[in-house]
């Protein structure tokens, strides 16, 4: 017995950066909300007219930041007052101008590290599969075709209705994505 495949939303394909700006700022105007757009290279607007909310990435590099100076100024305390005190040349043991050099380095380590990582983990990467990679023309989404999904999950998605929509908004092409 084979399984029926799901619908997973609906894709329109446009040839344009601007035109799919205009048709996500449409459909989030139409009360759309579980949406998202595909295209070859980052466009500004798509954030906005998605309506998602501000990234937390910067927060995340800041305490990223924060940490490894902290830490590192830490290590180095520990490690000169505290575990192997060394007295060289009559310096004191807690010489905190020697301390800044690591403790910077240190925290652009962190930084960086904090960057990355929460820049994956936000955005849910390494995704192998998504729903959109069984529609064939998706391809050419890293080339130059520009994607406007609206998922099935949407409470005002209506299959129908949401197609009628879709093909509204002047697209090359309006697919079914399925599971």
């Amino acid at each position: 017995m084979a399984r029926r495949p799901s619908v997973y939303g609906l894709m329109a394909e446009f040839d344009d950066p601007t035109a799919l700006v205009a048709a996500t700022h449409r459909a989030h105007a139409e009360g759309y909300r579980h949406m998202d757009a595909y295209s070859p290279f980052p466009i500004e607007e798509l954030h906005e007219a998605l309506g998602s909310p501000p990234s937390r990435l910067p927060l995340i590099v800041l305490l990223g930041g924060l940490f490894g100076c902290i830490g590192g100024y830490l290590l180095q305390y520990w490690v000169s007052v505290i575990a192997y005190p060394v007295n060289v040349g009559g310096k004191p043991f807690h010489s905190w101008p020697a301390f800044i050099p690591v403790t910077f380095e240190c925290t652009i380590l962190a930084a960086a590290l904090s960057a990355v990582l929460g820049m994956l983990a936000l955005n849910g990467l390494p995704m192998p599969y998504h729903p959109v990679f069984n529609v064939q023309r998706f391809a050419l989404a890293s080339r130059n075709r520009f994607f406007l999904v609206i998922e099935a999950t949407d409470a005002k998605f209506e299959l129908d209705e949401t197609r009628r929509f879709l093909k509204a908004l002047n697209p090359r092409e309006v697919t079914i994505v399925t599971d």
